[in-house]
């Protein structure tokens, strides 16, 4: 029997939570198709690929990939860019190859177990590890979500023409908590549809940008082939595998992928569910990954050497980008700062998201859905917004801070990965799902 959270465990029962505690209602989760049939041969075999399944398993992966392309990333993407040129180009490459194994694991976990990260952690862990892996996550996600709110607060003071100010935009983007709960109640698949546009949004945005500013070909490719790194570029190639691999969404991946029917019954089903879910995450994050190289080679070919490269940063890398390539049909910096926008927009919504699983998980917290977004959003808006008001005339000090934030990133790393790799290996939580020691070295 695969262990579930609607089956008896063999160690401490746990009682079984109420609708409101589960990441999602069985009402709100996406129908596979022929779920129900019986399997004549066998419940441990794995039915056929079908493309209509797999479109069907899309969405999780594409919120997930959301995170390797918020704020904190174009912020690392650029200074990297600019201070290191291509020579970092390697780096990008496999942390994101790093963070899709992360990530995987994360589904994985998700997938065999019917629970989320949060949720485990604090039904295996002893209360004051659960409460501190919980303090760390929470640190995680308000770093994190600073950066993103900020990014989009700068999208709009330069949409707006300086109309708005950097507290103003912060207030218009923490508004994107109510625009999360609107698109729930239509369900799964138009939230996904509505982050579709917008990482649709930020990739049309940025491969404009890349083919005005045309990269050098070969640079580029010896930047991906040849691993290159220098005592001048560490804080910035911390800072690129900081932003690329985030700790609240290991904890808000292995939440996603339970938004599909899956009959745990079946072991068939459930290898069925994790071969689909890998290739969506897979396709997701070398989309995410081509984006954040337009980004850093943009960057990288503009600045490269030149006396401004260290100052450039979120703030005025779009008016950087406006004097060095003009105006045009459509000038630059609004390109920039479409991008931007929808790089912002789409990241706080996925970080209420994470932050509604991650508080709800660690503190069985019953509460409506609403509530709980409304209490998580304002956790981290508040540090956002005396951020905004402390920082809005030092452009220089806030962008040394989005950099530090991307360091924080990496230092909060441990917290979410060691706990993910100690549950992923269990047999009595994972059942025949669980990992090898050779998997488990790897990350």
């Amino acid at each position: 029997m695969l262990p579930h959270s609607n089956m008896p465990r063999e160690d401490n029962q746990l009682p079984l939570l109420s609708d409101q505690d589960v990441a999602y209602e069985s009402g709100e989760k996406v129908h596979i198709l022929g779920i129900n049939e019986p399997d004549e041969e066998g419940s441990s075999v794995v039915p056929p690929f079908s493309w209509k399944k797999l479109w069907l398993f899309t969405g999780p992966g594409f919120l997930m990939s959301i995170a390797f392309l918020d704020p904190g990333n174009l912020e690392g993407d650029l200074q990297a860019g600019a201070i290191a040129g291509y020579s970092l180009l390697w780096l990008l490459m496999w942390a994101t190859a790093m963070g899709l194994l992360v990530q995987l694991l994360s589904a994985r976990l998700g997938v065999a177990t019917g629970r989320h990260l949060a949720e485990l952690c604090r039904e295996e862990y002893p209360t004051w590890v659960s409460m501190v892996l919980w303090v760390m996550a929470e640190l995680a996600l308000i770093g994190a979500d600073i950066q993103e709110v900020i990014g989009s607060a700068i999208a709009i003071k330069i949409l707006s023409n300086g109309i708005l100010p950097l507290w103003a935009g912060v207030v218009v983007t923490a508004s994107d908590c109510f625009i999360l709960l609107f698109l729930e109640n239509y369900g799964v698949r138009k939230l996904e549809a509505f982050f579709a546009v917008l990482i649709a949004t930020m990739a049309v945005s940025f491969a404009w940008m890349f083919g005005e500013t045309k990269p050098t070909g070969t640079e580029l490719l010896l930047g991906v082939l040849i691993p290159k790194l220098s005592s001048k570029t560490i804080k910035q190639a911390v800072g690129v595998v900081g932003c690329i691999i985030m700790p609240h969404n290991v904890f808000l991946h292995s939440a996603l992928v339970q938004s599909r029917e899956i009959d745990y019954s079946k072991k068939g089903r459930v290898q069925e569910a994790l071969n689909y879910y890998s290739i969506e995450s897979t396709v997701a994050l070398i989309i995410s990954f081509t984006i954040n190289l337009f980004v850093m080679t943009v960057f990288a070919k503009a600045f490269y050497g030149t006396e401004i490269a260290s100052s450039i940063g979120l703030v005025n890398a779009g008016q950087y980008l406006q004097e060095k390539y003009g105006g045009g049909l459509f000038p630059i910096l609004y390109i920039w700062s479409i991008g931007l926008l929808a790089a912002g927009q789409s990241s706080t919504i996925t970080g209420t998201y994470a932050g509604q699983f991650i508080m709800g998980g660690f503190l069985n917290l019953r509460m409506k859905k609403w509530l709980r977004a409304l209490i998580t959003r304002s956790c981290a808006i508040i540090p956002t917004i005396v951020v905004a008001l402390v920082f809005d005339t030092s452009e220089a000090a806030l962008d040394v801070l989005n950099e530090w934030l991307n360091v924080l990133q990496s230092i909060q790393i441990p917290f979410a990965l060691l706990p993910l790799l100690c549950l992923v290996s269990k047999e009595q939580i994972m059942g025949t799902f669980k990992i090898g020691p050779a998997l488990k070295v790897c990350c």
